[in-house]
This record gives structure tokens, C-alpha cells and sequence, in this order.
């Protein structure tokens, strides 16, 4: 529906009538003996609000949107012979938008007039877009793992502090997801995994957990994320240490980035309250040491 939504904004307008296929986000009962199909309520709530018919296709008979598997491959064969280069897919997007744009400066194969004249007469005929966003999105109950992870687009994703909740809901967009209390706080929000595009790692809730289980740190899964000088700094082995530096630590991001403590890390533990040491740290030496010879020295 998101993709539905897209082509109705860049029309400007919504067609009359629309055929589909048997997608199952569109179609809960095909086709049959038994009737007419039958559309699933999020698909019928979408065509009521923007005011278009719906014509679905027999089960398994591509022949009946032939013309739309003909510009699917005119598309491919034309603007996909080559992999595109890409930065996302909204770049991707915006690639299409302009080359087909350009594209419509054609003859048309048939009618033999440019099909930029055929298609703003097409547009005269379109149904005005509501005045309001219509919202499309995806509302379930997200099922959790004793490691505080769920599963979203066949990928584990981590949310701290999951377990806490006795329910918790995830609402996917087409871009992103959130992870929602039954009290409407927001746990997570992030881009959804198949957009393969970079996740900020929440530092401050995850050190917040690691400072009531100190020992943690030496099993959890965002372990290997840590930038060197503060994974070393962490790995101290007496527990009450690790804990007050788990505590400097959240202090810091506060009002600093995981990159920038890391960066300027001299500089800025010296400057906030150090934790009790039964010995002064030797900060000048400290890259210099491996970790294990920084946990003796510890």
C-alpha cells in the first residue's frame, strides 16, 4: 500500500480503477467457487479512503495485467541492463522518477503521439487526492527472546530493556519500525533491516542495563561495537570498578557521542567525576597496554 500511495502522489491524483494481483497484504480469499475474492481489511480501508475500484486477477493468470508485466520488462531491459549505482532506495526512487519523466518524450508505439500528451490526458480524469496523509502501517504484538530480541523482516533485532514489559507492540512503516509500550512510550524506532542502512545503537539505555549487571559487559552482543580505549576501559576485572566506570561512562553521553568519548578520551575522563580507584590510572600509557595487560595492571 505504501508503494500505492507513493504512485497516487507523484500522479497527483488516484485513478479510477485499479487491478491487482493475489498479494496477500491486498487479498485474504482468492478468487473461487466459492465467490468473488475477497480483500483484507487494511487494503479495504486504504481503497475506501482514496476512492478507487478494485479489479483482481484470476489466480495464476498474469495474461490479465499483460500490459503491466510488458513495462515492467521495457523498465528493466532499458534502465536496469547495468546494476544502478545507488546511495538508498529513495535515491533510487528519485533515479527512476527523473528518467522516466524524460522517457515520455516518445512516440507512442500505437497511437502515434508522444506519450507526455497521452498521460496529461489520462490526469484530467484522476481523482483528487484527499487533503489529509492516509497513515500505512503495519500494527503486532512483537514476540521477545530471553535475549531481548524480536524478529522483524527475518532479522533478530535488540531491544533493551524488552523484557521489563509484559507486552509490547511493534508498528512497521515501510521505512521504519517502532517498538511500542502498552503506555505509548516509544522503546526503539529505527529503519527496518531490509533498507540494509546503518542503526544507531542506543549507548545510554545499554550502559544503563550493564550498570545494574555489570558482568554482562563480558557477554553481551554489543561487546564488539565498543570503540577500543573504552572496551579496554570496561574490561577491568574487579566488579565494583567496572560498575563505577559503566557510571562515568553514562555521565559522559549525556552530553557526548560514543565516537567524540572515544575521541577526546583523555581528555574528557580526567575532566568528569573519576570513579574511586585504589591507585591513580596511568592515562599516558594506557593505548600503549593490551587489553589483557590492562585488566592486570587493573
Amino acid at each position: 500500500m505504501s508503494g500505492l500511495k507513493m504512485l497516487f502522489e507523484q500522479a497527483g491524483g488516484v485513478p479510477l480503477s485499479i487491478r491487482i494481483d493475489n498479494l496477500s497484504p491486498a487479498v485474504k480469499k482468492v478468487r473461487g467457487s466459492h465467490g468473488e475474492a475477497e480483500l483484507t481489511d487494511g487494503f479495504a480501508a486504504f481503497q475506501a479512503y482514496y476512492g478507487f475500484d478494485v479489479q483482481v486477477c484470476n489466480p495464476n493468470k498474469g495474461n490479465e495485467k499483460g500490459h503491466v508485466e510488458r513495462k515492467v520488462g521495457y523498465v528493466r531491459y532499458n534502465f536496469f541492463s547495468v546494476p544502478p549505482i545507488m546511495i538508498d532506495w529513495d535515491d533510487l526512487r528519485s533515479q527512476l522518477l527523473k528518467v522516466l519523466t524524460k522517457d515520455r518524450q516518445r512516440l507512442h508505439y500505437t497511437k502515434q503521439k508522444l506519450i507526455e500528451e497521452l498521460w496529461q490526458e489520462e490526469r484530467k480524469v484522476l481523482r483528487k487526492l484527499p487533503d489529509e496523509d492516509y497513515p500505512v502501517f503495519k500494527q503486532t504484538d512483537a514476540s521477545f527472546n530471553k535475549y531481548s530480541e524480536f524478529k522483524l523482516d527475518n532479522r533478530l533485532i535488540h531491544v533493551p530493556g524488552a523484557r521489563k514489559h509484559a507486552k509490547l507492540t511493534c508498528v512497521a512503516y515501510w521505512d521504519i519500525f517502532k517498538i511500542i509500550t502498552e503506555d505509548g512510550e516509544v522503546l526503539l524506532s529505527d529503519h527496518r533491516p531490509y533498507l540494509e542502512k546503518r542503526r544507531l545503537i542506543p549507548w545510554y539505555e545499554i550502559l544503563k542495563i550493564w550498570r545494574t549487571k555489570p558482568r554482562v559487559v563480558e557477554h553481551s552482543c554489543y561487546r564488539r561495537y565498543l570503540p577500543p580505549r573504552i572496551l579496554n576501559y570496561l574490561s577491568v576485572k574487579d566488579g565494583r570498578q567496572r560498575q563505577e566506570r559503566i557510571e562515568q561512562m553514562i555521565s559522559l553521553l549525556i552530553q557526548h557521542e560514543m565516537n567524540e568519548i572515544e575521541e577526546r578520551f583523555y581528555e574528557l575522563m580526567t575532566a568528569s567525576p573519576a570513579p574511586s580507584h585504589p591507585y591513580d590510572v596511568e592515562w599516558s600509557q594506557y593505548d600503549a597496554l593490551q587489553p589483557e595487560q590492562q585488566e592486570v595492571q587493573s
